[in-house]
This record gives C-alpha cells, sequence and structure tokens, in this order.
C-alpha cells in the first residue's frame, strides 16, 4: 500500500475504523428516532427522613412517525401548536388589522 492511498484513507471523515466519525453519528441519530428511546430517572430529596420534594422524569425520544405508532399525539391537539384548532381567530385578528393600515390582501389572505 503507498503513502498516497494511506493519507487518502486517514482523511476521509467517513472512515470505518475507530473514533467518531459524522457517519456513525448519523446512524446512532437515525436508529434513535426510528426505535424510540426512553430515559426515566427518579430525584427525591429528604431531610431527617421526611420527603420535601420527589422529581420523576420520564423522557421519550422518537421521531413524529413513531411516536403516532405508539399512540402518541397531543401535539395534534395542542393549540399552540396546531392552527387548526384556533378557529381563524388569529387570522381574522390579522385581517382587521391590515385592512385598518390600508394593506391591500388576496381572497387567499396573501
Amino acid at each position: 500500500m503507498s503513502s498516497r492511498e494511506l493519507d487518502s484513507r486517514s482523511a476521509s471523515p467517513y472512515r470505518t475504523g475507530g473514533g467518531a466519525g459524522p457517519a456513525q453519528l448519523a446512524d446512532v441519530l437515525e436508529r434513535v428516532l426510528d426505535k424510540g428511546i426512553v430515559i426515566a430517572g427518579d430525584i427525591q430529596i429528604n431531610l431527617l427522613d421526611i420527603e420535601l420534594l420527589t422529581i420523576r422524569l420520564r423522557l421519550l425520544v422518537a421521531s413524529a412517525d413513531k411516536a403516532r405508532e405508539m399512540g402518541i399525539d397531543w401535539w395534534e391537539g395542542d393549540p399552540f401548536l396546531s392552527r387548526g384548532s384556533r378557529d381563524g381567530k388569529l387570522e381574522d385578528r390579522l385581517r382587521r388589522l391590515e385592512s385598518k393600515a390600508g394593506i391591500e390582501t388576496d381572497d387567499d389572505g396573501k
């Protein structure tokens, strides 16, 4: 093997041996989003055997499609995240303000 071949192999960011290259990080991220990962933990603060504070942490990291498969779709009904559940109030208010300001808009709001 020539020194030229060795230099080109070691300079590649997608090498297969050792080190955390970009390809490995992408593979791990793809696997986590595809399969999902759960992180769970409890934090408890006691003073003289008296429980003062308990924090229970449950964290799920997954893609939106995987979450839907598991029956988790809270973002679809959240009025802050969903445009459809606001009943067009924001759009109506924007049109009223634009008309008061004298700004012409198309029928579809553009």
